[in-house]
């Protein structure tokens, strides 16, 4: 299966992006927690080139904490701040100001010895599809502000938000790139629901759901589904999985497309725990951004 998704509006939000860069001081770039490579946007490096950035790991109360406390050093390492919050509770929220303000704090002193009164940090939030920028902005301005969805593709055009007397904010659409180089990548954002359920194939998204599993989280799958490897005749496994969860058609015997439906809505519920797409020591270096 190959996954795309490059709606116009996508096209249309890169340059609106790339014209507002010069009224904002920082990027807010938003990353979900459980995929905190392959949710970042290629794209996003060339367009906001060495503007000031906070990389946000959202939903973090969604992935394995080990591997979200590897991730944050993983980045800093290389030269990024980043933090991980959960903006649908509102949890970690004050570590964004307080990054964003020690990031800028030498802009910040640069404008104070030329006489200029300070101001609300101004900021654009940037991200793919369906990772919680409106929902982190209604957090921060606690009113309800910015459209939300479980579905991507909701925010389709850009908007200033005040939050408080520290910030001001940019909301952005969603950005996905116009072909995913590794289609693993498509997998995971379309597991996570990045991408539209219309376009994807829900058996293949279950199958590699299961691998990872199997590789990674083979004690959750055996919680779950009595099986710690997934067979290489996969009828087998889909069986097996259906008759213990009951996903049996009219006529007696397991329904594949529900099969396959509970995997991904188990997967994506947690119903499996939390989950790292994403494993820090297996990403090539040939991956990083």
């Amino acid at each position: 299966m190959t996954i795309q998704w490059f709606p116009g509006h996508m096209a249309k939000a890169r340059r609106q992006v790339t014209e507002k860069l010069k009224l904002v001081d920082i990027i807010f770039e938003l990353i979900d927690a459980r995929l905190p490579l392959s949710s970042r946007n290629p794209m996003i490096d060339e367009v906001i080139g060495q503007k000031t950035r906070l990389l946000i790991l959202n939903k973090a109360d969604m992935a394995d904490d080990h591997q979200t406390k590897k991730w944050i050093r993983y980045f800093e390492e290389r030269g990024h701040r980043a933090v991980a919050i959960n903006s649908f509770e509102g949890k970690g929220l004050q570590q964004v100001t307080t990054a964003a303000t020690e990031l800028l704090a030498e802009k910040w002193e640069r404008m104070a010895s030329r006489g200029i009164k300070p101001r609300a940090i101004r900021a654009m939030i940037v991200g793919i599809p369906n990772v919680g920028k409106s929902t982190l902005i209604n957090r921060l301005a606690k009113k309800n502000l910015a459209k939300t969805g479980n579905m991507p593709g909701v925010t389709k055009a850009q908007q200033w938000i005040k939050v408080g007397k520290e910030l001001e904010l940019l909301d952005t659409p969603g950005i996905l790139w116009p072909k995913f180089e590794d289609q693993a990548v498509g997998y995971k954002l379309a597991l996570t629901g990045a991408i539209k359920d219309t376009i994807t194939n829900t058996e293949d998204l279950a199958v590699y759901g299961l691998h990872f599993l199997a590789d990674h989280y083979p004690k959750r799958m055996d919680e779950r589904y009595k099986l710690t490897e997934v067979d290489e005749d996969l009828v087998k496994t889909f069986d097996h999985i259906g008759k213990l969860r009951r996903a049996i058609g009219n006529g007696g015997e397991v329904d594949y497309e529900k099969v396959s439906e509970l995997i991904v809505r188990d997967i994506r519920g947690q119903l499996l725990g939390k989950l790292t797409f994403d494993i820090v020591d297996e990403m090539s270096t040939t991956t990083e951004k």
